[in-house]
């Protein structure tokens, strides 16, 4: 489960990880100075106008405006962060892991923090199963060229750790690690990952991001076939074989391994966006999404959504009798395979 950087942050914060001071953008300013941080489960955001400087009222309610209506690699975000302006003389980057190789924890670092992390070299690891704070955090000192940061660095790596088995996280990616020109050491951007498979332990666990597991990338906004999958490969096959059939793929969409009738509604939803889709084709392979549910969805898609294009409905898998059934009693067939289901979509489209 990845979380959105506000919900990285409040975790953090509770493990004694500092992080800028910040509030929810929606009604009036906490305080400005700020910068506003559009919350979406993608990176890129800086490039994209996600995240805008602002000074006064006006320009806050501007990016307020704005940004809440901006999509970013096809993701809206439903909050805004805003965080106090920081006087940064250094962005670093740290990242504590869950090695699968050795099932260690594991952190890696790099001098150079901020955007395009992928293209540095240079980087630093180290495992942390002996949890020797001391000699760690005196190491990532003198790589970082930070000699009297030591103690803090000591401090954030036991409490990373700690964080790490406390959550049951799989990552935590702290870039930019800032160091601003009055000696603070603090997270400036965070991407955290947990465990899915660890939430029965965490009863508490209510995040925005368990609602957005939808993975949603606009391919052609002009594009006259609107797609439906499970699981980034099979989203992928989709669209491939949607454009190798001559047909203009408006999206790439897959609902995520364990989405329900809401979050399958939400994705229908969200496909209304384009308005030259003529044809939404839906390939289902249920394993813990069942296709019950996902008939249940596309009933509920017919009646809420005015206007919806006609469906090529493709599903196998779990509780596929009963999709049938419920299809079946609204009329919706359901296509054997994809190839059949194209064949259905070019009549259409």
């Amino acid at each position: 489960m990845k979380l959105l950087e506000y919900e990285a942050k409040k975790i953090l914060a509770q493990a004694g990880i500092a992080v800028p001071k910040s509030y929810i953008a929606s009604g009036d300013p906490e305080f400005l100075p700020a910068v506003i941080k559009s919350q979406v489960p993608t990176g890129g955001r800086g490039k994209a106008g996600g995240i805008v400087v602002v000074q006064t009222d006006d320009e806050y309610s501007n990016a307020i405006h704005t940004v809440t209506r901006l999509p970013i690699k096809g993701f809206t975000p439903r909050t805004l962060l805003a965080e106090q302006l920081l006087d940064i003389n250094r962005e670093l980057y740290l990242s504590i892991m869950i090695d699968k190789a050795t099932a260690q924890v594991s952190m890696m670092a790099n001098k150079n923090g901020g955007v395009e992390i992928e293209s540095q070299d240079g980087f630093q690891s180290w495992e942390l199963g002996d949890r020797y704070w001391e000699k760690v955090g005196q190491e990532l000192a003198d790589y970082y060229h930070l000699p009297e940061q030591t103690f803090v660095l000591q401090d954030l790596i036991e409490n990373l750790y700690d964080c790490v088995i406390t959550n049951d996280a799989l990552l935590i990616e702290i870039n930019p690690l800032v160091v601003t020109t009055d000696g603070q050491v603090m997270a400036g951007d965070c991407k955290m990952e947990l465990d899915d498979a660890a939430a029965f332990r965490h009863t508490d666990w209510q995040f925005e991001s368990e609602q957005s597991e939808t993975n949603f990338v606009t391919l052609d906004p002009n594009g006259t076939v609107a797609t439906v999958a499970n699981g980034a490969g099979l989203a992928m096959a989709t669209v491939d074989a949607v454009a190798d059939a001559g047909l203009v793929p408006a999206n790439f969409l897959d609902i995520g391994g364990s989405a329900n009738e809401a979050s399958i509604l939400a994705a229908f939803k969200r496909l209304m966006e384009y308005p030259n889709v003529r044809v939404i084709i839906i390939n289902i392979f249920a394993g813990i999404t069942r296709c019950d549910e996902v008939a249940k969805a596309i009933i509920a898609a017919r009646s809420q959504i005015d206007d919806l294009p006609p469906l090529a409905v493709r599903l196998a898998g779990t509780n596929y009798e009963q999709a049938v059934e419920l299809l079946a009693q609204q009329g919706i067939a359901i296509q054997p395979s994809l190839a059949k289901a194209i064949e259905t979509a070019k009549d259409v489209a």
